[in-house]
C-alpha cells in the first residue's frame, strides 16, 4: 500500500504528462497511432517526442495521437503544427528522427525537409 505522499507524487507526475499532451497554445505534435502506425513503429516515435520535449523542458509543445492520417505506406507519420496553423508532415519516422525534429524544427525553427512527405514522394 502506498502512502498519501507517494500517491500525491504519482498524481503530480501524471498531471505533468497529461499537460504535455494537451497544451494547445503552442506547437502541436500529432502522431498517427492507428493500427497501421503502431505496426510500423509509431509508439517508440511518440515516446521519443515526449522524452525529448520533457528533457528540454519545452512547455509550449503538446504531443497527441490521432488515427490513420491516410498514407499508411509512409508510416509512422507525424504532423508538426505551429502556433499559426502551418503543418509539416514527417513520414517514415523513427525515434532518432523524432529527436532530430525536436532539435532542428521545434527548438530551432528549421524544418527537416529531407524527412517530409514532399521529399519522400519525389
Amino acid at each position: 500500500m502506498k502512502s498519501i505522499a507517494e500517491l500525491e507524487e504519482i498524481r503530480k507526475k501524471t498531471l505533468e504528462k497529461i499537460s504535455l499532451r494537451t497544451n494547445a497554445d503552442g506547437i502541436r505534435v500529432v502522431v498517427g497511432m492507428a493500427t497501421c502506425g503502431i505496426a510500423a513503429g509509431a509508439r517508440p516515435v511518440m515516446n521519443a517526442f515526449v522524452e525529448e520535449i520533457n528533457k528540454r523542458s519545452l512547455n509550449n509543445v503538446s504531443v497527441s495521437m490521432t488515427g490513420c492520417i491516410g498514407v499508411c505506406k509512409l508510416e509512422p507519420v507525424v504532423e508538426v503544427i505551429d502556433k499559426d496553423g502551418n503543418k509539416t508532415t514527417y513520414v517514415k519516422m523513427t525515434a532518432e528522427k523524432a529527436a532530430r525534429v525536436v532539435v532542428e524544427h521545434i527548438v530551432n525553427g528549421q524544418v527537416c525537409l529531407d524527412l517530409t512527405i514532399g521529399a519522400v514522394e519525389k
